[in-house]
């Protein structure tokens, strides 16, 4: 995945699936100078972690 297109789905009301290892994720911000995202996992649990922007798969 780009920078473009991860601010268009932060932008977005739609629900977008993205896709981290394989795991089901949460965008929560973008580290735009970084090129990381903070995210979660979908559910219950809310553990936020840093990811580069490269690794996100939209499904």
């Amino acid at each position: 995945m780009d920078i473009k297109r991860v601010k268009q789905i932060l932008s977005s009301s739609a629900d977008i699936k993205v896709l981290y290892n394989g795991a089901s994720i949460w965008i929560d911000e973008l580290h735009e100078n970084e090129g990381l995202v903070t995210c979660h996992l979908r559910g219950p649990l809310e553990e936020r972690t840093q990811v580069a922007v490269s690794e996100l798969v939209e499904e």
